[in-house]
């Protein structure tokens, strides 16, 4: 676009155009400066977490279902939910009046089948007379004392099935507790029909749960992030029905049968929590933060600041801030085979040139140690020393710090007001933000975030 500027003959026409300059060399100074053309960020302390995110279930640690053990009719349900139990307390009572009519048969049977064993008894030991005075054959003796085992054995089981009868009226009849605990679920009433239990279309009617101050998270964890998790790991959740609280809890068990669902490979973790206050209740779904990492009191970055790199320089002119800026945190030694390594590189890219081939390695691709080049970085990080503050690891892969660590540029505006560059060593992050490693004090540092448009 061309601007055409038509002179009039005004006197306000010169102020006019004084003003426009003055407007222009200012908007010129500010972009040269650099302060006005970018969004900065605070380099700060604070704690930094690696974590592992997922969803799972409370649920009590151990719940028990309560079956009957006779079938009957429901006379009278003693408990209703929540209520706390304890072991032998009884539950429900089912009705007994056929069992009583059955108890009277059986005592008639008994009565009965003893008579009969008692005369059998006297005639036996007739026998035994008559056949050691040889009145008798063997063989009589012999049907005497098999008649005699055979109403021993009527009144055997009569008094077993009177036993039975009298188990069912004074144990079964009572449906009992097997632990201390709360009833979770009951799922009888006066009037109902139940199965016995050994049948196979008998159902629970009765859910115990075992303790409530102590409950599990059953948590599934995709098969990407389980390496990270391990028995005694940290763990925060929270839940949607108590915003703003957090609650902690531990890794109790990783179950190793994978549950596969829509293709997707995850595995069931066991969380133990405590739940003094009966807040967590069975059921509720939460969302959980397995902690991998912790680092205390540390520099902190935003990540838009590693990954900033400016528009207004060159290719070349970043490889060259970079470079001295790498050999801040060098030996004598390494810069001397950095310095080297470089002058190889152009002389290699010169060469290039007037050959016309290129086969990508180039000076940065040198420095990045792509195409068998050395890297230029310090094996030790930032002055060969380890991060300040304090770090917590939760992993067992991941004793020696430094060894994860890698080097990230920052771009800042100098006290001279151009773009500056420094690297540092990064630890840790947890998506937004990314520790630092240095020993330098770089605290409330102003750095590049992004440009603004």
């Amino acid at each position: 676009m061309i601007i055409k500027f038509v002179r009039h003959k005004t006197p306000y026409y010169s102020a006019a155009l004084v003003l426009f300059a003055a407007i222009l060399s200012c908007s010129c100074s500010n972009n040269k400066n650099g302060t006005a053309s970018y969004e900065f960020t605070n380099i700060r302390r604070g704690t930094l977490e690696r974590t592992v995110s997922s969803s799972g279930t409370i649920n009590p640690v151990a719940t028990v279902k309560v079956l009957p053990r006779m079938s009957g009719k429901v006379e009278r349900v003693r408990v209703d939910y929540n209520d706390t139990v304890h072991r032998g307390d009884i539950l429900a009572e089912l009705n007994t009046d056929v069992l009583r009519l059955q108890r009277e048969q059986m005592n008639s049977s008994v009565l009965k089948a003893r008579a009969n064993y008692e005369l059998q008894l006297l005639n036996y030991r007739n026998q035994e007379a008559l056949a050691e005075k040889g009145l008798i054959s063997e063989y009589e003796l012999r049907t005497s004392k098999t008649n005699l085992d055979n109403q021993a054995a009527d009144l055997a089981v009569a008094e077993s099935n009177l036993k039975v009868i009298e188990t069912e009226i004074n144990q079964y009849a009572y449906i009992t507790s097997p632990i201390d605990g709360i009833v979770l679920d009951r799922n009888i009433n006066v009037g109902d029909t139940v199965v016995d239990g050994s049948g196979s279309n008998s159902t629970s009617i009765f859910v115990i749960a075992e303790n409530m101050r102590e409950m599990q998270i059953e948590a599934n964890v995709g098969e990407l992030d389980v390496a990270s998790i391990h028995r005694g790991q940290q763990v925060r959740f929270t839940l949607e029905s108590l915003p703003g609280r957090r609650f902690t809890g531990v890794v109790e068990n990783l179950r190793m049968v994978p549950v596969i669902s829509n293709s997707m490979v995850s595995y069931t973790v066991i969380i133990n929590v405590e739940n003094q206050d009966g807040t967590l209740l069975p059921g509720m779904t939460c969302a959980v933060d397995f902690i991998v990492e912790r680092s205390q009191d540390v520099l902190i970055i935003q990540n838009a600041a590693l990954r900033y790199q400016p528009t207004s320089l060159s290719a070349e002119q970043i490889s060259d801030m970079v470079f001295n800026a790498s050999l801040v945190n060098m030996s004598n030694e390494q810069r001397v085979a950095a310095i080297e390594v470089r002058t190889q590189a152009r002389t290699q890219s010169a060469e290039q040139g007037r050959t016309g081939t290129n086969n990508n390695t180039g000076i940065t691709g040198l420095m990045m140690g792509q195409s068998g080049g050395a890297r230029m970085m310090p094996a030790g990080g930032m002055g060969g020393g380890t991060a300040a503050g304090g770090r917590q690891s939760s992993g067992s892969g991941r004793q020696g710090q430094t060894a994860a660590a890698v080097m990230r540029n920052i771009w800042y505006i100098g006290q001279d007001g151009k773009l500056d560059v420094m690297q540092v060593q990064t630890g840790i992050s947890d998506g937004t933000n990314t520790e630092i490693l240095t020993l330098e004090n770089i605290e409330g540092i102003q750095v590049i975030v992004r440009e603004r448009i």
